[in-house]
């Protein structure tokens, strides 16, 4: 249970600028249509098998994605869950393309899905679901 509230110290391993070893990745987001785009080169360091990209940091990078195109609508969000399926391996050192949408919002409850490629090969896909946090959670006065 959040308690005190969650802070942002910029050291997520996905988009933490102050985090020596993450992916740094930037993301461009559609309040619009509650999406989120970023593209990033995933290094060696996170490989499972030799040349290929361990599917934890797949996953990590699916899951911030989501939970960005969830707080482009303005949302601070946790993930509840999040499926994966894995279709193709992903070479380290490559540039890969991940793309987040939200797909429904119940109550405190926000479904999001996404996708990650190589070039044109589609790698991976996801569906989460993510908890929408009050403003006591975030810190902020209700």
């Amino acid at each position: 249970m959040i308690t005190n509230g969650v802070q942002d110290d910029q050291n997520c391993l996905i988009c933490g600028e102050n985090n020596p070893r993450g992916l740094h990745a930037g993301f461009t987001t559609n309040k619009e249509n509650g999406s989120a785009t970023t593209t990033v080169t995933i290094p060696s360091v996170f490989q499972g098998w030799q040349g290929i990209t361990h599917g934890g940091m797949i996953a990590a990078l699916l899951d911030e994605t989501c939970a960005q195109a969830c707080m482009a609508l303005g949302e601070a969000v946790v993930t509840v869950s999040i499926e994966l399926l894995y279709r193709a391996p992903v070479p380290t050192d490559s540039a890969v393309t991940v793309h987040g949408w939200v797909t429904e919002q119940r109550g405190r409850r926000i479904t999001a899905q996404g996708t990650l490629h190589v070039g044109e090969t589609l790698c991976a896909e996801a569906s989460a679901v993510f908890h929408r946090l009050s403003k006591k959670q975030v810190g902020e006065q209700p």
